[in-house]
Formats: structure tokens, C-alpha cells, sequence
């Protein structure tokens, strides 16, 4: 009997309005959490960066590797910038697609009848293929399906290199111009630096730390937020 009953019973458009609010704030708080670890990744970045260049500036036989290692770091700085930005435009997908819900509930209530809508289920089918949301964004689509405000959408994830797309042709680019921000004394004469970020402190034995170990760290957290 308990089982037939489970079968039969339908949430309340109250509760479906719940539920869906309740994902896509699920969803917000990973984004926030995600955005933060690579504000913190961009940061010590930029402090690995001005390591290996006292390195160099202090042991011209290291110089070459350091340089290498300076610009390998301003890659990795580039590829966390790029993700956070990702991560805050689908933040603000997210927070449209809550209002979209809200409205529809809302006309639900005075109407007395919910009608399909292709903005909201455009915003959702890009949001269910990122790597970071793809399982609550999917539970969410189920959800929006159920209540009748989305059609029935595949939504797959979107690969990495996708992702990444075009990034190649304008790393070098993109390389000078972290480097020409960061490493300010070492700008053409006449060009004037930019305002200087602040700088965390770093410990002395964190500047000894071996360049090898710093990018294995630094690759490692990149991937955790991919996953």
C-alpha cells in the first residue's frame, strides 16, 4: 500500500519550486567555493612567478631555467583566470535561471497552468555540460521537466580542450602581458606599470621550494576543479 501511494503522489508546485530553488543554490555555493580556490591559486601564482624571478636575478647559472619556469607559472596563471571568468558567467546563468523559475511559479499561481520556456531551458542545457555542475544541473533539469517549465533536452559535458579552445594561439600574447604586469621593473623604459596588486607574504622555505614540486601542486589543484 505505502509503495502505491508513493507512486501516486505528485509534489505540490510549491514543493517543486523548493526543490529547484534549493539545486540551483547548491549549484551557486559550489560555483563561490570553486571561484575562491582559484582566486587563491591566481595569488600564490603570481608569488611563484616573482620567486623564480629572484632566482634568476640571484644565480645567473639558474637564469635560464628560472625563465623557463616563469613562464610555464604565467600559463598557469592564465588558464585559472580563464576558468574563473567561466565560473562567474555561468554563476550568473545560474542566478537568471532561479529568477526564470521564480516567475514561472509565480504565473503558475495566477493562471493556474505553466507554459515551456526555451530561455530558461537554453541556459540550463549549457549549464548541465560543464564539468563542475553536470550532476545537480541534471537533477535540476529533471526537476524543471517535472514541473513542466523545460522540455525534454540531452545535455552532454563539454570536454576539456573544448574549453580551452583558442587558448594556444594567444598564449604567448597573453604570456607577455602577465609577465609585463607582474615583473614590472622589467617593462620597456617609458611605459608606465599598471597599479600594483598586494603581494601575500611568502616563508623563506616556501621560496626554496623546489620548481618542479610548485607546478605538480599548482596543475593538481586546476584538475581537483575540473573533476
Amino acid at each position: 500500500m505505502e509503495t502505491i501511494r508513493g507512486l501516486l503522489w505528485k509534489p505540490t508546485p510549491e514543493e517543486q519550486k523548493r526543490k529547484c530553488n534549493a539545486l540551483v543554490r547548491q549549484n551557486v555555493r559550489k560555483l563561490d567555493r570553486d571561484i575562491q580556490s582559484l582566486k587563491t591559486t591566481e595569488q600564490k601564482t603570481k608569488n611563484y612567478i616573482l620567486q623564480a624571478n629572484k632566482r634568476a636575478q640571484r644565480n645567473p647559472s639558474m637564469a635560464k631555467q628560472a625563465n623557463q619556469d616563469v613562464r610555464i607559472f604565467a600559463r598557469e596563471l592564465i588558464r585559472a583566470r580563464k576558468q574563473t571568468a567561466r565560473l562567474a558567467t555561468s554563476k550568473a546563468q545560474l542566478n537568471s535561471v532561479q529568477m526564470q523559475v521564480n516567475e514561472a511559479f509565480s504565473v503558475r499561481k495566477i493562471e493556474g497552468s505553466i507554459r515551456a520556456s526555451t530561455g530558461i531551458m537554453k541556459d540550463v542545457n549549457q549549464l548541465v555540460r560543464l564539468p563542475e555542475l553536470t550532476g545537480t544541473m541534471r537533477e535540476l533539469s529533471g526537476e524543471l521537466m517535472k514541473a513542466g517549465i523545460i522540455e525534454e533536452m540531452v545535455g552532454d559535458t563539454i570536454p576539456d580542450n573544448e574549453l580551452l579552445e583558442g587558448e594556444d594561439e594567444e598564449a604567448e600574447e597573453e604570456v607577455d602581458k602577465v609577465l609585463a604586469d607582474i615583473l614590472k621593473d622589467k617593462l620597456p623604459a617609458g611605459k608606465a606599470p599598471e597599479p600594483e596588486l598586494p603581494e601575500q607574504p611568502v616563508e623563506e622555505d616556501e621560496e626554496e621550494e623546489d620548481q618542479a614540486e610548485m607546478l605538480a601542486q599548482m596543475r593538481g589543484r586546476l584538475a581537483a576543479l575540473k573533476s
